[in-house]
């Protein structure tokens, strides 16, 4: 690892934090995937499922299958649109706000255990990605930067 690149490290610490989180998840019926549609519905509120799709930056059909699997353990709610039959709003359900605290929780405990101070890396981790963003010219990652921002803000499991 002494020679790895920097992106490797990130990449690699990423994967192995998100694979023992979705192991302690899986008994609550989530994902890490399922964790971030809760939470920005937590933040933004009830939302179409093709606009969801937008935020997370999914296709529909992957939205769809993951909607389906919170919907199943009672996370959230899907509901025919008023003004548009065909479209479908997603809404939090009370059990998903709970289960959304529990998951936060569960990812603290992943990391509980590891020497480093857990705070100080959100914060490094999170200036890396402002800075980055910051010097890409691209819309698409500045976008997909805010959006993230404002979905999980405040939120120690972003």
């Amino acid at each position: 690892m002494e020679r790895w690149p920097t992106g490797r490290l990130l990449s690699t610490a990423a994967r192995l934090v998100e694979h023992a989180w979705n192991e302690k998840l899986s008994g609550m019926g989530l994902t890490h995937a399922g964790v971030i549609v809760l939470e920005v519905l937590a933040v933004k509120g009830p939302v179409t499922q093709s606009m969801l799709a937008q935020i997370v930056r999914v296709q529909a059909q992957t939205m769809g299958k993951t909607l389906a699997r919170l919907e199943a353990h009672g996370h959230v709610s899907r509901t025919r649109g008023v003004s548009d039959r065909r479209s479908q709003m997603v809404s939090l359900t009370e059990a998903g706000e709970h289960t959304l605290g529990l998951a936060s929780q569960l990812e603290r405990e992943v990391l509980a255990f590891v020497p480093v101070d857990t705070a100080k890396l959100r914060w490094e981790l999170q200036a890396l990605v402002r800075e980055l963003a910051n010097n890409d010219s691209s819309d698409a990652v500045n976008v997909i930067v805010a959006a993230d921002s404002g979905a999980t803000q405040g939120n120690v499991s972003g």
